[in-house]
C-alpha cells in the first residue's frame, strides 16, 4: 500500500492526528523527547552544521592573522586557543556527528528495518554528545580555551599555564562525547547484524550500510584508548598523578601513542561513510551496477583492519628505532592498497555509463579529484626520511586538510544533496548547488594547495605569525584568499537547505530512480519507515520491483 506522505517535512511533529498545530513548545517537547531515528539524525545533523559554522568562524580568524607577517589582529594566546577549538571542533563536533547523522537516519531505511536496534541508546549518544560539545566550549567562560593544540601534546597538558579549569572541561567534554560515540557505534553494529529485512544477507547490505557497520566497529577499538588517555589527563591535573608529566617520571611519548592509536583511525572513521555515500551515488548517477562489489567490500575490511597498525607514522621524529620507523612506513604504504582499489572500482563503475550530472554526482566527481591527490601526499609522508622533512610544517596541515576536507566534506555534500528529497520530500536547488560547488571547489585549491608549498619552505605549523624575509607571504596570503571564496559556499549551501525545505520542487518517493530500499517508502518516511517490512532478494530490491521483465538485473 502506498502511504501519502505530509504536506510539510515536519509536520508529524507539529501537528496532531486531527490536523490540529501544536504550539511550539509541543514541538520542541516531541524533538527533545524523540526516540526516533530519523528525528535523531537530523538533530545530529542540525548540530554538526552550527559547529561547522563555529569552527569556519575560527578558521577565518585564524586565517586573518597570518594574511600578513607581523600582523597583531590576534594575540598569541588567543590564536593558540582558536587554533585548539578549531581542531576539536571540526573533528569531533562536525565531522563524526554529521557522518553519525546521516547514517542513523538512512541506516533502518536501508536495510528495511523500522528503527534502531536500541532507540533510546540512540537519543542518549546524541544528547551526551551534545552536551560534551557544550562543555568543550563553556571552557571560553573560564577566562579562555585551551591553548594546548587539538592534540593536546603534553608537556603543555601539565604545564603551569594550562594549570586553569580550561583544559579540564576540555578533557571532560571530549570524554563524555566519545561515550556518546561509542554508544552510537554500538547501536548501528547492533541494528545491522540483528535487524535485516527478510533475505537481505551480508553480501546483499547496500554499501553504505557495509561502510557504518565497519566504521563502527572502527569506533569500538578507537574510541576507549583515547577515553583512556583523557582519563589519564584529569587524573595527572586533579589528583597529582604523573602518566605524561616527564618531570616526575612520566611520558610524553604514551600520550602520544595513546592519542594516534585514536588519531589514525578516526582519519577513516571519517572517511569510510563518505565511501559509502559515493558508492551509492556513483552507480545511480552513472547507471551501472557498482563495479566489483566484493572488491570493494573487502577492500573496506583490509582499511579498517590496516589502519589500526598504522598509528605511529605520526611519530616518526621522536626517535623510534629504525625497525619501528620502517614498520610502520610500510603499513602506511600498504594501506593505500585497498583505497586505491576502490578508488579504480568507482571510476570503473563511471565507465561507459550514461552519466547524469546532477548536484549529487558533481559532488562525487568533485571527491574524486580531490581525494585521490590527498591520498598521493599521505604516501609521500609515509616515505620517513621525506617526513623528517616535513613533518609538523604546513605540508601536513595542507595535506590532513586535502583528505578530510576533500574527501569528507565533498564527500557528504553528495551525500546530503543525493538523500536530501528522501528526509524532506523537497529537491534542493541544482543552480545553488552548482554555485555552492565551484565556489567551494576552487577556493578549496586555493586555500590549500599553497599550504603544501609554504610547508616545503619551511613554515612550521601552530606558529602565530612569521618574519617578512621568509618567504611564505604570498602562500599564506592566496591560502587566506581561498578560505574567503570557500565562505560564501557555506552560506549558499545553509541557504538552499531552509529554501528548499520551505518552497523546494516536491521530490515524489524516488527522484532519482535509484534502487536501494529507502526509496521504497514515502518521503519523507513516517514514523514506522515501512507498513510491511520488505522482503530482499538482490542488492537492488527497487529496481528488481521497477523491472521484473529484465533478468539481466538479477543476481544473488
Amino acid at each position: 500500500m502506498s502511504l501519502a506522505p505530509p504536506a510539510h517535512p515536519f509536520e508529524n511533529a507539529t501537528h496532531d492526528g486531527s490536523g490540529r498545530r501544536f504550539g511550539l513548545t509541543a514541538m520542541l517537547h516531541t524533538w527533545t523527547t524523540s526516540v526516533d531515528h530519523k528525528q535523531i539524525g537530523i538533530l545530529y545533523i542540525l548540530m554538526s552544521l552550527v559547529f561547522l559554522v563555529i569552527g569556519g568562524i575560527e578558521a577565518l580568524l585564524m586565517r586573518w592573522q597570518l594574511f600578513f607577517p607581523r600582523a597583531e589582529v590576534l594575540a598569541p594566546n588567543t590564536f593558540n586557543q582558536l587554533f585548539t577549538m578549531h581542531g576539536t571542533t571540526m573533528i569531533f563536533f562536525v565531522g563524526m556527528p554529521i557522518l553519525i547523522g546521516l547514517g542513523n537516519y538512512l541506516v533502518p531505511l536501508m536495510i528495511g528495518a523500522r528503527d534502531m536496534a536500541f532507540p533510546r541508546l540512540n537519543a542518549f549518544g546524541f544528547w551526551i554528545t551534545l552536551f560534551g560539545g557544550l562543555l568543550v566550549y563553556f571552557s571560553f567562560a573560564t577566562g579562555g580555551a585551551p591553548a594546548i593544540g587539538w592534540f593536546a601534546y603534553a608537556p603543555l597538558t601539565e604545564q603551569t599555564f594550562a594549570r586553569g579549569p580550561a583544559t579540564d572541561f576540555w578533557a571532560l567534554g571530549l570524554l563524555i562525547s566519545g561515550i556518546g560515540t561509542i554508544a552510537a557505534a554500538v547501536n548501528f553494529v547492533a541494528t545491522i547484524l540483528a535487524m535485516r529485512a527478510p533475505g537481505m544477507t551480508m553480501r546483499k547490505l547496500p554499501f553504505f550500510v557495509w561502510t557504518m557497520l565497519w566504521t563502527a566497529v572502527q569506533m569500538l577499538f578507537a574510541l576507549p584508548p583515547l577515553t583512556a588517555a583523557l582519563v589519564m589527563i584529569l587524573f595527572d591535573r586533579q589528583l597529582g598523578a604523573h602518566f605524561f608529566d616527564v618531570q616526575n617520571g612520566g611520558s610524553a611519548y604514551l600520550w602520544q601513542h595513546l592519542f594516534w592509536f585514536f588519531g589514525h583511525p578516526e582519519v577513516y572513521i571519517l572517511i569510510l561513510p563518505v565511501f559509502g555515500m559515493i558508492s551509492e551515488v556513483i552507480p545511480v548517477f552513472s547507471r551501472k551496477v557498482l563495479f566489483g562489489y566484493e572488491f570493494m567490500a573487502a577492500a573496506t575490511v583490509a582499511i579498517v583492519f590496516i589502519s589500526m597498525g598504522v598509528w605511529a607514522h605520526h611519530m616518526f621524529c621522536v626517535g623510534m628505532s629504525r625497525t619501528l620507523d620502517l614498520v610502520f612506513a610500510a603499513a602506511s604504504l600498504l594501506v593505500s592498497i585497498p583505497t586505491g582499489i576502490k578508488f579504480f572500482n568507482w571510476l570503473a563503475t563511471m565507465f561507459g555509463g550514461r552519466i547524469r550530472f546532477a548536484s549529487p554526482m558533481l559532488f562525487a566527481c568533485g571527491f574524486l579529484s580531490m581525494f585521490v591527490i590527498g591520498g598521493l601526499t599521505g604516501i609521500m609522508l609515509a616515505s620517513v626520511p621525506l617526513d623528517f622533512q616535513l613533518s609538523d610544517s604546513y605540508f601536513v596541515v595542507g595535506h590532513f586538510h586535502w583528505v578530510l576536507i576533500g574527501g569528507t566534506l565533498f564527500g557528504t555534500f553528495a551525500g546530503i544533496y543525493y538523500w536530501y528529497p528522501k528526509m524532506t520530500g523537497r529537491m534542493l536547488s541544482e543552480r545553488l548547488a552548482r554555485w555552492q560547488f565551484w565556489l567551494l571547489y576552487i577556493g578549496f585549491i586555493l586555500t590549500f594547495g599553497p599550504m603544501h608549498v609554504s610547508g616545503m619552505l619551511g613554515m612550521p605549523r601552530r606558529i602565530y605569525t612569521y618574519d617578512p624575509d621568509r618567504g611564505w607571504a604570498l602562500w599564506n596570503q592566496l591560502t587566506t584568499l581561498g578560505a574567503l571564496i570557500q565562505t560564501p559556499s557555506y552560506a549558499i549551501f545553509v541557504y538552499n537547505l531552509v529554501a528548499s525545505w520551505r518552497n523546494g520542487t516536491p521530490a515524489g518517493d524516488d527522484p532519482w530512480d535509484a534502487w536501494t530500499l529507502e526509496w521504497t517508502t514515502t518521503s519523507p518516511p513516517p514514523s514506522y519507515n515501512f507498513e510491511e517490512l520488505p522482503v530482499v532478494h538482490s542488492r537492488r530490491p527497487l529496481w528488481d520491483a521497477k523491472h521484473p521483465e529484465d533478468p539481466d538485473w538479477q543476481y544473488e
